[in-house]
């Protein structure tokens, strides 16, 4: 289990680039707010990370921006700076492989990384299971799991993550849905920049930051990656209208 003088050693960085078109139900870019600054009960998500990570020791903090940046700046409201840092994805409306690379320096600074999505509402107790979980390398899943094509899937087998797609490609035993939070060691968050660049440089733009993990997944030996299951926490991705409905009937049940 990692200490909490370990902890100060890890670096955060938020994926908070992207346009979010299936909330604004299609309309163009700039008619709606971006994601991380949806308010529920009178603080913003990127608020609530923010809270949740300083509670946890991390204080290293990164958000890769784009759409709509000027707000996100406005929301920090002068915490820029020191350990909370802006990186900007001038390609925000290509796939979110970009946002990834954006973050490089981050990722090869030579410490562990949170990776996270910025459209979600969680628990903090997810984030404690993450950052205290025996794996160097770890997931977090929920086998309570919407069927379809939307979720993505982490896949296991003999207590092994065996696959991590929407739509995945190798046998397994159960699945459940990925949260979007991921606990990278040094080693394998540097060669997830490679992998990010190596798309990027190849132009293969469209793809979403999943793709590289995937990547890792099925080229490492099946150890190296682990899992945490926080089913039954409460936590909700914010993708669709319906979503935010979700989430407010959350709040009540956070910790």
């Amino acid at each position: 289990m990692t200490n909490i003088s370990e902890l100060s050693t890890f670096r955060a960085l938020i994926l908070a680039a992207g346009v979010g078109l299936r909330l604004g139900n299609g309309r163009p870019t700039g008619a709606h707010l971006p994601k991380a600054l949806l308010r529920f009960g009178g603080r913003s998500l990127l608020e609530r990370h923010l809270d949740i990570l300083r509670c946890a020791q991390i204080r290293d903090v990164t958000i890769v921006v784009g759409y709509r940046e000027e707000e996100i700046r406005a929301e920090l409201n002068g915490r820029i700076g020191n350990d909370l840092h802006l990186v900007v994805n001038p390609d925000f409306e290509m796939g979110s492989v970009v946002s990834l690379h954006v973050g490089q320096r981050v990722l090869e600074g030579g410490t562990p990384v949170i990776l996270m999505d910025a459209d979600v509402l969680y628990d903090a107790r997810l984030m404690k299971r993450l950052l205290h979980s025996k794996n160097q390398n770890c997931l977090l899943l929920d086998r309570d799991i919407e069927p379809g094509d939307e979720p993505v899937k982490l896949c296991v087998s003999n207590g092994r993550i065996v696959d991590f797609h929407k739509r995945p490609q190798v046998p397994h035993e159960w699945h459940g849905e990925s949260v979007g939070f991921f606990r990278f060691d040094a080693d394998c968050a540097t060669e997830l920049a490679r992998r990010a660049k190596h798309h990027v440089e190849a132009g293969r733009t469209h793809l979403e930051y999943e793709e590289p993990i995937q990547e890792m997944i099925l080229s490492s030996r099946p150890e190296r990656f682990g899992y945490e299951d926080i089913s039954g926490l409460p936590w909700t991705e914010i993708d669709f209208p319906e979503d935010v409905v979700k989430a407010q009937a959350l709040l009540g049940k956070l910790a």
